[in-house]
C-alpha cells in the first residue's frame, strides 16, 4: 500500500468511527466523561484528577500560571488548583492528556520528535487562543484554548498510526491536508465527543475563513495558529514567530493594536504555554 493510500485508508477508517485508541486513552476519556457530569461535585473532581499524575501537574502548573493567578498566591495543592481553574478549565486540561497519549507510545525518534513537535505548537496554540479570545475577539476564552488543545488531533493520531505504514509522513505534505487532516481530525474529535462549536472552529481552521479583526471562536483559533512560533511538523509551511507575525497581521483593538495586546500578554502566554507542556 502506497502512503496515498494508506492516508485514505486510514481517513476512511476514522469517517467510521474505527479508531485505535490506546488503553490509557479510554481510561482518560472516562475520567473526561466523569468531570463533565454536571453532577460532579469538586470533592469528586479532585479526587478524579489526582488519580491521573500527569492531569493533576497540569492543573497545579495552569493554576499558578499569570493567566489564572491573578493574585500572585501560588497554590501547592490539587484541591486548591481545581478550585481556582474551574470545571470547563479541568476538562480542557484532561483533552490535553489525551491528546498526548495518542502519540505517547511511540518509540521511533523521529516520530517522537514530531509529536512533541506537533504537541509544542498545540501549547503555543491554546495559550494565544485564550489570549486572545480575552483580549481581541471576545469569544469564551475557555473554549478558545480547548480548541486550541485539540485542533491538532488528527495529526497526534495519524503520528500513532505511521509506524504500521512504513512512508507515510515522506512525500508532499500537502497530501496530509488533502487526504487526512479534515477526514481524520473530524473523526477523532467526534470520537472525543468535542462540542459543536468547537468541531464548527476547527473547521473554519482546515478552510482557512477568518475575519480580522477576529469575531467568532474559528477566528480566533486561525489567527492563533498564524501567530504560534511553532511550526507544524507535518506541513511545510514556515511560521512566522510571534510578534514578527503582527508586521503583516496586526490592527486595531480599542485604543491599541494586536502587537501592544502580545507584548502586554507575553507573561500569560509564556507560563500558559510552560504550564501545558
Amino acid at each position: 500500500m502506497d502512503r496515498i493510500d494508506a492516508l485514505k485508508s486510514i481517513a476512511a477508517q476514522a469517517g467510521r468511527g474505527e479508531l485505535h485508541f490506546p488503553t490509557n486513552v479510554d481510561a482518560t476519556l472516562k475520567l473526561q466523561r466523569a468531570l463533565g457530569d454536571p453532577g460532579c461535585h469538586v470533592d469528586e473532581a479532585v479526587r478524579l484528577v489526582q488519580t491521573e499524575p500527569l492531569l493533576a501537574a497540569r492543573t497545579v502548573a495552569i493554576a499558578n500560571s499569570a493567566a489564572y493567578n491573578r493574585s500572585g498566591h501560588e497554590v501547592t495543592n490539587v484541591n486548591a488548583a481545581v478550585q481556582r481553574v474551574g470545571f470547563r478549565t479541568l476538562g480542557a486540561l484532561a483533552a490535553s492528556v489525551i491528546v498526548r497519549q495518542l502519540a505517547g507510545g511511540l518509540v521511533d525518534p523521529a516520530l517522537r520528535a514530531r509529536a512533541d513537535q506537533l504537541w509544542r505548537r498545540s501549547a503555543h496554540v491554546a495559550a494565544l487562543s485564550l489570549v486572545i479570545a480575552r483580549r481581541v475577539s471576545r469569544v469564551d476564552p475557555e473554549t478558545a484554548m480547548f480548541a486550541g488543545i485539540v485542533h491538532e488531533v488528527g495529526g497526534f493520531y495519524l503520528l500513532s498510526r505511521a509506524p504500521e505504514f512504513p512512508g507515510l509522513l515522506d512525500g508532499d505534505p500537502d497530501d496530509w491536508v488533502e487526504h487526512g487532516e479534515a477526514a481524520i481530525g473530524r473523526g477523532v474529535l467526534l470520537k472525543l465527543g468535542v462540542p459543536a462549536p468547537v468541531m464548527g472552529a476547527i473547521e473554519a481552521m482546515w478552510n482557512g475563513m477568518r475575519a480580522l479583526p477576529p469575531e467568532t471562536l474559528g477566528d480566533t483559533l486561525l489567527l492563533a495558529t498564524d501567530l504560534a512560533p511553532v511550526r507544524s511538523p507535518l506541513l511545510d509551511r514556515p511560521a512566522v514567530a510571534g510578534l514578527q507575525a503582527t508586521a503583516t497581521i496586526d490592527f486595531a483593538v480599542g485604543a491599541g493594536t494586536l502587537a501592544s495586546v502580545l507584548r502586554e500578554s507575553e507573561d500569560e502566554v509564556r507560563s500558559l504555554t510552560a504550564a501545558l507542556q
